[in-house]
């Protein structure tokens, strides 16, 4: 129950973040110059799931061990955070801003979790890589649209 119930915590942050997200595809991020390396829309979804998954296999390992889930919840408010600020209220500027706290906060976690089972920050890796790419991503989007 607590592997479903960790799994389930991580999607609902997806699926917060996806009702922002969602409206703004076709509309204003549509508008957005893009870099060369933006990934198509489609990928995205898959790549959330997956990496929501791990992060709630991470958060049961922690859970089970009764070791304090505090920051992996606050890091789970900036992830769901990132698409309110950067799609919801159309912020590029807000989004790196927040993008930067949430690659931080992962870090830490990735550091915390080691100690705890080496096996939750291995599952947090891909995360962070997928978080420094949206990062890169985010940071061109801000340079290619300051106009805008």
């Amino acid at each position: 129950m607590k592997l479903l119930l960790s799994i389930i915590v991580c999607l609902s942050a997806g699926l917060i973040g996806s009702l922002f997200t969602f409206a703004a595809i076709p509309t204003w991020y549509a508008t957005l110059i893009k870099p060369s390396f933006s990934p198509p829309n489609w990928l995205f979804g898959p790549v959330w799931t997956t990496l929501y998954v791990l992060m709630g296999i991470a958060m049961y390992l922690v859970w089970r061990k009764r070791k304090s889930l505090n920051l992996f919840l606050i890091h789970l408010v900036f992830n769901a955070g990132w698409s309110i600020v950067f799609f919801g209220l159309h912020s590029i500027l807000g989004g790196m801003v927040t993008i930067i706290i949430l690659w931080g906060l992962i870090f830490t976690l990735i550091r915390t979790f080691y100690r705890i089972d080496r096996r939750t920050a291995y599952l947090l890796i891909p995360y962070l890589v997928w978080v420094s790419f949206a990062s890169i991503l985010n940071f061109s989007l801000l340079i290619l649209n300051q106009g805008l």
